[in-house]
């Protein structure tokens, strides 16, 4: 009878060799461009700057293309993450381009796109059902365990996409699947109490599922239950609710990837709706300077992430906390921002300093909606209740967050969101995998070279 892992490995192989219908296709291009843009916005955080320095320490002189793949892995899939602006998906909460474009960039040695788009595809499906077999409900049994979906899942995935890249067959492939179970890692601590490490997550993910590959391509071979076994990956992660039928109920039939949020704005998902409804309220003329209060109802599950405790998410510590705090998020939205409504640079880390963003903010309340509570999270919506100086008040809803299956981003809010990450057009991305790599190389050059004195 076949394990899971090589019911996965089975499934990669026939549509890495026969194509992806064309629908998963189209959305493997996307997150290529997405994560692409992410990846180069990225580049010059503190945490792509850190990881970029270890590796021009471990590897003096030597490009971005000539690290070894695991290295290059890591510093891709960091910096791609290092902003949170990545697609992610609901309920699983992974974020599967972060981990499967990086890994592809750096395992591919082939110029043809196809076989990199179909390997980030597949390893970001089985990412995702790794997810889906962590809930309970609609929840998250990782999160709730304070495990890091994106990097556990995503090393599940990076396995896959690397091992494809390779030339892995199938029986190899479940090997490298299988011993990828025993290199997952990642503790959400870091969104708690504070830390830059969160975004190395995703480039330990795409540098150990690398690695994974790569000790099943030299004879390495892993359990053949690690998924579903007594001492495997769910029920050492996840535990008695864990669903293994989850990873391969529909496969090939249902993709999960097609469900995935190509984020509008640079920050936690959860605050979309809400940033969106900011945005709509300030285009409709109302200015901070008219608004006493405002009160937002939220699916009550998103709540400890965006908006507790009240006030710590009113006052944030940082630009990247600032992110993850829908008070703060809407504050700097009714301002009014660039791109989509936030932009990158609406969010430098002096923004948490601004007093009058912080007095904005503390005057922002989230309490659990009933009727976004309900449809969550096959919806993730928002209701923005406004009191104005005037006595006067403005109810706004959205049922669905833009950028969701519901609504999805144009390919001109895609390319507008790659530009601005990119600073140039769209049309000028390279298609092949060493050119895309060619074109990083500045930005991972001038986040490896040593921090000015006295940092």
């Amino acid at each position: 009878m076949p394990t899971l892992v090589t019911e996965l490995a089975e499934f990669a192989d026939h549509h890495h060799r026969r194509g992806l219908p064309e629908a998963v296709e189209r959305r493997s291009a996307l997150a290529l461009l997405d994560t692409y843009g992410c990846i180069a916005a990225g580049a010059a955080t503190d945490p792509a700057r850190a990881v970029a320095r270890h590796l021009a320490e471990e590897h003096p002189g030597r490009p971005l293309r000539e690290l070894p793949r695991q290295d290059a892995a890591l510093w891709l899939g960091t910096a791609a993450h290092a902003h949170d602006y990545d697609d992610a998906q609901l309920p699983t909460m992974v974020h599967p381009g972060t981990v499967a474009v990086p890994t592809a960039l750096a395992n591919s040695l082939s110029t043809e796109s196809d076989p990199l788009l179909r390997a980030a595809a597949l390893g970001a499906e089985t990412a995702l059902r790794a997810g889906a077999a962590a809930l309970d409900g609609t929840d998250s049994v990782l999160f709730e365990r304070g495990l890091h979906m994106t990097s556990l899942c995503g090393t599940l995935g990076a396995a896959v996409t690397a091992g494809l890249l390779r030339g892995l067959d199938p029986g190899r492939l479940a090997h490298a699947l299988a011993i990828a179970t025993s290199l997952a890692c990642g503790l959400l601590e870091a969104n708690r109490t504070g830390g830059t490490v969160k975004p190395v997550h995703a480039g330990w993910a795409a540098a150990a599922g690398t690695t994974a590959a790569s000790l099943a391509a030299h004879g390495l071979t892993g359990p053949p239950t690690a998924l579903e076994g007594r001492f495997g990956y769910l029920a050492a992660f996840v535990g008695p609710t864990a669903r293994p039928e989850a990873l391969t109920e529909g496969l090939g039939r249902r993709w999960l990837c097609l469900d995935t949020v190509v984020k509008p704005y640079p920050t936690n998902g959860f605050t979309h709706p809400a940033v969106e409804l900011a945005t709509r309220l300030r285009a409709e003329g109302v200015g901070p300077d008219r608004i006493e209060s405002i009160r937002l109802d939220l699916p009550a599950p998103t709540l400890r992430t965006v908006a507790e405790p009240p006030a710590a998410k009113a006052a944030p510590a940082d630009g990247y906390a600032a992110r993850f705090s829908a008070p703060f998020a809407v504050a700097v939205a009714l301002r009014g921002g660039g791109g989509l409504g936030v932009a990158l640079e609406d969010l430098p880390d002096a923004a948490v300093r601004d007093p009058a963003l912080l007095a904005l903010a503390a005057r922002v309340h989230c309490r659990p909606g009933a009727r976004e509570s309900a449809a969550f999270p096959a919806h993730l919506g928002a209701t923005l209740h406004a009191v104005l100086r005037d006595g006067t008040t403005r109810t706004l809803h959205v049922a669905d967050t833009l950028g969701s299956p519901a609504r999805p981003l144009t390919r001109a809010q895609v390319e507008a969101k790659f530009a601005a990450n990119t600073g140039r057009s769209a049309a000028a991305l390279p298609v092949g995998p060493q050119a895309l790599l060619a074109a990083l190389e500045p930005a991972f050059t001038a986040a490896a070279a040593p921090p000015p004195a006295g940092n």
